[in-house]
Order: C-alpha cells, then sequence, then structure tokens
C-alpha cells in the first residue's frame, strides 16, 4: 500500500498552485471519514510493533521502528477524542501514517486508510463549532456526497505533547516603541499557528491582524484597497500559511501579485511543509521569502528583516 499511496502522492503534486487538495481519507473506528494532506503523510503502513521508551509523554501509544527510525506513535482517535474510537475495542487501530511537518516525524494510528481524492480548496469549508473533537478540525468538506473532516493534527501534537509553551524571545530584539507603529497581516487556518505567530509579533512589538484563510485575506485587502488606502501602506507585510480552506497560500499571491493595487505588498509563505518542491513554488507565484514551520526565532529574524527596511524607508 505504501508505495501505491507515495506514487499517488506524487502524481498529486501537481495540483499545487491550482487550488486544490489532495486528502488521504481514512476512518477511526467508526463510519465518518477524516482527512489530511497528503503533502504531510510520508507513507501508509500496517500497523507495526510498538515500543515503549522513557521520557515519551504518557498520551503517545509508544515508538515505532520505521526504516529504522524511531517514531513517535499517537492514537488520532483517542488523542482527538473521537466518540466510536473506545481503547481495546474491535475498532483498534490497523494502520500507521507517517507524517512530516513542522520539522518533525510522527505517526498516527487510524482504523482504516480509504483512498486519497483531490478538492477543490472552494469547496472547503471552515468546521462548524461543536465541541472539544472540532477544537481538532481544520476544515469540512464532501466528497461523493460523504461529510470529510480534515484534522488540524500539529493542533492535536501541540496539545498532547504540550509543546504549545510560548517562545520566549530576546526583548532587545523588539522594535523601537517610539517608532513607526507597524502591522502585519496573519493568515493561516490553523488556531495553533495563529496563536504561535501573534505570541511573536507580541514579543517584537508588532500589531497583527488574523485571519483564517486565503479568500477572507484577499477580500480585505481589497476593501482596504477599495477605500482609497494602499495595502502596503496598511500591512509591512502577509505571513501566509500554504494549505487552507476556501484559498490556499500559493493562489493568494498569485492574487496579490496580479492586482496592481496589491502587487506591492510583501508576501512571507509560512507553512509546515518543507522542501524544494515549496521553494520552488514560492519562487513561481511570486512571493518573498519561505519559511517552514515552526522556529519562532527564525520567523522573529524574517520579520525583523522585513520591518527595518520598512521603517528605514519610512
Amino acid at each position: 500500500m505504501s508505495h501505491d499511496l507515495l506514487n499517488r502522492i506524487d502524481q498529486r503534486t501537481r495540483l499545487a498552485g491550482h487550488n486544490r487538495l489532495a486528502l488521504l481519507l481514512f476512518r477511526l473506528g467508526g463510519r465518518q471519514l477524516f482527512g489530511v494532506n497528503v503533502f504531510k503523510v510520508q507513507e501508509v503502513l500496517r500497523r507495526p510493533e510498538l515500543f515503549q521508551v522513557p521520557g515519551l509523554p504518557s498520551q503517545f501509544s509508544g515508538v515505532a521502528d520505521v526504516r529504522g527510525r524511531s517514531v513517535p506513535v499517537l492514537d488520532l482517535g483517542l488523542a482527538i477524542g473521537h466518540p466510536e474510537r473506545e481503547p481495546d475495542a474491535d475498532t483498534s487501530p490497523g494502520y500507521l501514517v507517517v507524517t512530516e511537518f513542522n520539522r518533525s516525524i510522527q505517526g498516527f494510528l487510524v482504523s482504516g486508510v480509504e483512498r486519497i481524492v483531490n478538492i477543490a480548496v472552494e469547496d472547503i469549508h471552515p468546521p462548524p463549532e461543536l465541541g472539544a473533537e472540532s477544537s481538532y478540525l481544520t476544515a469540512v468538506t464532501r466528497f461523493q456526497g460523504e461529510l470529510i473532516q480534515v484534522i488540524d493534527v500539529e493542533s492535536v501534537l501541540a496539545d498532547i505533547a504540550q509543546v504549545r509553551g510560548e517562545a520566549v524571545l530576546d526583548p532587545a530584539m523588539a522594535m523601537p516603541a517610539d517608532g513607526p507603529q507597524l502591522q502585519v497581516l496573519v493568515v493561516d487556518d490553523s488556531r495553533v499557528a495563529r496563536q504561535q505567530i501573534r505570541s511573536v509579533l507580541d514579543q517584537l512589538g508588532v500589531g497583527a491582524t488574523l485571519l483564517s484563510d486565503g479568500k477572507q485575506a484577499l477580500d480585505h485587502l481589497l476593501q482596504i484597497h477599495a477605500s482609497g488606502e494602499n495595502p502596503a501602506e496598511r500591512y509591512a507585510m502577509v505571513i501566509s500559511d500554504i494549505e487552507m480552506p476556501a484559498m490556499d497560500g500559493y493562489t493568494l499571491t498569485t492574487e496579490i501579485r496580479r492586482h496592481p493595487g496589491l502587487a506591492g505588498l510583501y508576501v512571507l509563505l509560512h507553512t509546515s511543509l518543507s522542501g524544494v518542491f515549496n521553494n520552488a513554488m514560492v519562487e513561481r507565484v511570486g512571493a518573498n521569502a519561505f519559511v517552514a514551520k515552526y522556529s519562532p526565532h527564525e520567523l522573529a529574524d524574517f520579520v525583523l528583516d522585513r520591518l527595518r527596511k520598512v521603517a528605514m524607508a519610512a
């Protein structure tokens, strides 16, 4: 299964920049379908033997040996409190989805893997607020009439592994209080990512407007332009995720570059995915820079470099 899956993932890379999202569909012990961005998936395996190691957070099921590499493993159904997933039930997870994002590799146990589908981003919508489980959803969509809930795996790890603690920056990095009052537009569908970026900007003494997808951001910028204000004067930079519902970051950047009133905006793409593929797409769509999540100090360096140039030009 893993070899075929990776071949299909490779084929789906052609979708990037075309405002489509490829999802790996799976189940967590019930009838509900869930999805995760295939670009975060390295491979899918039958459930391997798991080993316990000292120091691993108790919420993890253990560690798997995947091609000579120790990969921490989390039971995804239990982690998100899925009501149809109970410990030691007949629906015990039978597959391991090995993922890479935010500069780390981890595995998620799921009960069944269905297929890979590609969905038009405009058909992907923000999730409803329906309780604890919904806090781990980044989007919802439909495929062949069936509801798909897209899981925010970054939020799952942040909560379970307790990695959300704020990074503390050197106070000397902050922009001068008597300098220009600069603003940054942040666009990301992950609540964890928005909180992390806001924490960095707060410590740098920079104001922020937070939006959750590319369409919201584009509409917001067009409204500013229509009011007679230059968006590039309102915002020193745009920090945008790439994988988002309604409009992805590549398309947002392309639309910004196409519009004469927005083309002067500085765009930093900030994503949990990394590698040569992303760097090539960044150049193709006209973004100014790219940084992989999540390194608060690296992000702060990018932001400060841009803001100091803006302040000097003011």
